[in-house]
């Protein structure tokens, strides 16, 4: 997700630095795209007014953030940090609270929409913080999104992206079970997407996962399995420590957990759904076996 939203960043003609963790590439794209690549996330928050983090777990946000060369070490009066992972509320706040002793301010902005969204700029992004802060940064945000939509406090743009993805990955799996029965009963699936897609039973999950993958039977990331998994995990976290009984969302990330055990984490989160009609002996692929 960074990468193709960093590219509408530069592309918007906004001066952009940007560093590297595990894999330089992403960053030597970036470069030739007129971005300046520094050595550490504290370099890059020296040198930007506005920081931008989009990392896969709270784990690496504390890491980013709070690391010995972390954004923390960069950040000074007047900067901004916008962090766009799907993390915990909990960690959102630890991190406002430590840039506010700096002196400077967060934005909580996860997103919704996946990697074409990105590619074109039209992701839903979902603002927790400082609505007058919100309106100096949407210029930035502009250039990722077309939905920006502020959420309340710092901490909400987390639990508004949770309840998201609780919801996607709910919906990804009943697409993958009532399309194995709908084709077990003799139904072609291309004419269930085409009926169901402006009909009662609609979810945007079909329009995104649908043609590309499952018809397809092509698995290539754009959001791996193994994260939906983290997200759908957090909110059964979330439910257990407020007493909110999930059993529905349980059930759900029980069979990403079975999927990914099946060796599917690496792969594009829509291989969940033909996991689920694997059991049924079903592929989903328009190319039938």
């Amino acid at each position: 997700m960074g990468l193709p939203m960093a590219k509408r960043v530069v592309g918007a003609g906004h001066e952009t630095f940007t560093t590297f963790h595990v894999r330089r590439a992403p960053a030597d794209d970036l470069a030739s795209l007129g971005a300046r690549v520094l050595a550490t996330p504290a370099d890059v928050a020296r040198a930007a007014d506005v920081v931008i983090t989009i990392l896969p777990a709270d784990r690496e946000l504390k890491e980013t953030v709070f690391g010995e060369q972390g954004v923390l070490q960069g950040l000074s009066r007047g900067k901004v940090l916008i962090d766009m992972t799907t993390a915990t509320a909990l960690i959102m706040q630890e991190v406002a609270q430590a840039v506010a002793g700096v002196g400077a301010e967060v934005l909580d902005a996860p997103v919704s929409g996946g990697t074409p969204a990105a590619a074109q700029g039209t992701l839903t992004i979902m603002v927790g913080g400082d609505a007058a802060l919100l309106e100096r940064c949407r210029p930035v945000l502009e250039a990722m999104g077309s939905q920006i939509v502020h959420v309340g406090a710092v901490g909400q743009g987390k639990v508004v992206k949770m309840v998201n993805q609780m919801m996607a990955a709910a919906h990804l799996l009943m697409v993958g079970e009532a399309f194995a029965l709908g084709m077990r009963c003799g139904a072609d699936p291309k004419t269930l997407y085409d009926v169901i897609k402006t009909s009662s039973g609609y979810s945007k999950m079909m329009d995104l996962r649908l043609p590309g993958f499952l018809l397809d039977g092509t698995f290539q990331p754009g959001f791996r399995l193994d994260l939906m998994k983290k997200d759908v995990n957090l909110a059964v976290d979330s439910g257990q420590a407020l007493n909110v009984p999930l059993f529905l969302t349980s059930a759900v990330g029980q069979l990403f957990a079975a999927a990914s055990a099946a060796g599917k984490g690496d792969a594009d989160f829509s291989a969940a759904a033909q996991y689920v009609a694997d059991l049924a002996g079903v592929r989903l692929s328009e190319k039938q076996q």
